[in-house]
């Protein structure tokens, strides 16, 4: 590309051309036989191809195209055969580097796909393909397939810049649950056997131009053309649910009669039918505007968009802040982390959710940005009449979460600090029954870092110090027994509660306490979605949290400690601003000592007062 001429940015450049024509002019004729009469080998041809398209050097001889991929002996020697005819047709000294004069211009790009051959293409249009100039075939438009991840992010990005008021752009967490109802895939777990989930295809909306990420943490935007396709996609779906189900298939078989005579006029017109964008509308237009309005307020209130009157009125009646969940209308589900089943030690992984499944447990795999395992009352909807699946019902997080440790995870989790972090999310999260379960790792233990003494002391600080309740397990089994029994112990537990949500700000009031016993009428508790979003690991932080991410990281200083400091001096200005108000050095050194923290009330104490002291006022470098 000149010098001169500006990059085009999400276009690929244009390859070199290949040094030896007359081979890939040879293998592209092998190829079309081959797909003529209907062969596998011509795959074979293909992929010879584009070894060959990517080799930047000029062959002498087939023998020499041994060293590329999906060049074999029976390639080879057809090319040979080819290229003693050539000699004796063109003379010893012809080159083969350049394509001999007389000869019909190759187009290389021919030889990139499956594409049918010149000949066929060229036979009724006097040489001319039919769907482009210069001999060139016209690119096909990329459409993503129906309730794929491409699919929903495209319509969930353009319906949301419909709603009068909108941001313009969705942030990932947002844009996920809102596509989650139009997409038969997972955006957060992937399938069984597969690292992808529906977000992977977001990468493809990007490269083709569709979407633009921007900013960070990351905003998702409709492109020009993105903004096009996700209109026609969305137009196509109202119809869908508008006509009934047994005009479809009348109006499927008009559109196909329609696009061959319509291909060579003017481009399909696209009917729009949540009327137009000027002020002046029919009477049609006015009531499809109506429909616009109605379909607005339901993506509002969280629930799959549906046509019928009786439906909207339901829909917009269910808000989540609106009502509350009684008994018997939720069920208590088991929450999984996604990492529990892939990943590492497969086979064990697996064998947990063997467990479950055998134990008849009713569990969801999913990812959990805090925790492993915990449990949600999720509301029960019946089917909606002329819907694939029932809608989403809410999800409410009861207040018992639990942290997963085998013996060797421990060892590792103490040595590069994640055992104090994890344990500090975990007293932040919301929930107020936190639960180590600790898995013994049999022979494996005499291999640990850490002597035994060690890990059996952090065991006993999580249950006394950090107020953690233990449980310790033999194997993979015990553990799918436990989570058995607890399931089964929270199922009666709320059998009888009504359940209302909470936010995270009201966690003081009185009403948010959690369930004492069976007979408790009420609890709140938080939502799911507000929950795993609050305990996001990388989130924008406040100062606040970053100066406790900073104390925690001094020896010695608990998150119970930091906390304690905290209520003081929320900020590091405000610690320093105390430190110099301070007349002399000893006072400066003392000034955290009389803290008091944790439930035995005791004082940080003088030590600690000073490491914090050194650390924050010691010019230069410490030593």
């Amino acid at each position: 590309m000149p010098a001169s001429e500006p990059a085009r940015l999400g276009r690929k450049r244009a390859l070199p051309s290949c040094p030896n024509p007359v081979f890939l002019k040879w293998l592209t004729e092998l190829r079309d036989e081959a797909k003529e009469k209907g062969l596998k080998i011509q795959y074979t041809y293909q992929k010879a191809i584009n070894s060959l398209n990517k080799y930047p050097l000029p062959l002498q001889t087939a023998k020499e195209a041994k060293i590329l991929q999906n060049f074999g002996d029976g390639i080879c020697k057809l090319l040979d055969e080819k290229l003693q005819r050539y000699y004796r047709e063109n003379g010893q000294n012809a080159s083969i580097h350049s394509l001999p004069k007389g000869n019909p211009s190759f187009d290389q790009s021919d030889s990139n796909t499956l594409a049918p051959t010149k000949k066929k293409s060229s036979a009724g249009n006097g040489g001319k393909e039919k769907d482009g100039e210069g001999g060139r075939k016209k690119k096909r438009e990329y459409v993503p397939q129906k309730r794929s991840g491409g699919y929903a992010v495209l319509l969930t990005l353009y319906r949301q810049s419909q709603i009068p008021g909108s941001k313009g752009y969705m942030f990932k967490m947002e844009l996920q649950t809102e596509a989650q109802q139009l997409c038969d895939k997972s955006f957060t777990v992937p399938d069984l056997g597969s690292k992808y989930t529906a977000w992977s295809s977001v990468s493809t909306l990007i490269q083709r131009n569709l979407v633009l990420k921007t900013h960070n943490p990351a905003r998702y935007t409709l492109t020009e053309e993105g903004l096009a396709l996700a209109e026609r996609l969305d137009s196509v779906e109202r119809r869908t649910e508008v006509v009934p189900e047994e005009d479809q298939e009348e109006e499927k078989e008009e559109e196909d009669v329609r696009s061959d005579t319509e291909e060579k006029e003017d481009p399909p017109r696209v009917v729009d039918l949540t009327g137009s964008d000027d002020g002046e509308e029919s009477d049609e237009s006015s009531s499809r505007h109506s429909l616009k309005e109605r379909l607005a307020c339901a993506r509002d209130t969280d629930v799959a968009s549906s046509i019928g009157e009786d439906q909207m009125t339901a829909a917009v009646s269910r808000k989540p802040s609106a009502g509350r969940l009684p008994p018997g209308s939720y069920d208590i589900v088991l929450c999984v982390d996604f990492i529990e089943t892939t990943g590492g030690s497969h086979h064990r992984k697996q064998e947990l959710a063997k467990e479950l499944q055998r134990n008849g447990v009713n569990f969801d795999v999913r990812k959990l940005n805090v925790g492993d395992f915990l449990w949600v009352a999720r509301e029960k909807l019946s089917p909606v009449p002329g819907q694939l699946r029932a809608p989403a019902g809410r999800e409410l997080v009861l207040d018992y979460i639990i942290e997963r440790k085998r013996m060797d995870d421990l060892c590792g989790s103490i040595i590069d600090g994640r055992f104090r972090e994890q344990k500090f999310r975990l007293k932040r999260c919301g929930l107020r029954r936190p639960i180590y379960l600790v898995e013994e790792c049999g022979a494996a233990a005499s291999h640990l870092s850490l002597p035994e003494s060690t890990l059996q002391q952090a065991i006993v600080n999580t249950q006394v110090v950090d107020g953690f309740f233990v449980k310790r397990v033999q194997d993979v089994r015990e553990s799918a027994a436990y989570l058995t029994v607890m399931t089964r112990y929270l199922t009666k537990l709320y059998q009888n509660c009504v359940l209302t949500c909470r936010s995270r700000e009201l966690e003081g009031d009185g009403e948010s306490e959690g369930v004492q016993g069976a007979g408790t009428p009420s609890c709140s508790l938080i939502s799911f979605a507000e929950f795993n979003y609050g305990a996001v690991k990388n989130k924008c932080q406040t100062v606040k949290e970053v100066f406790a991410r900073q104390l925690m990281q001094i020896s010695g200083l608990s998150g119970d400690k930091a906390a304690a400091i905290l209520e003081r001096y929320s900020t590091p200005h405000s610690l320093l601003t105390a430190y110099e108000r301070c007349s002399s050095e000893a006072e400066k050194e003392k000034l955290l000592s009389s803290i008091r923290y944790g439930k035995l009330n005791r004082n940080l104490g003088p030590a600690l007062s000073r490491t914090v002291y050194q650390l924050y006022c010691t010019p230069g470098a410490l030593t």
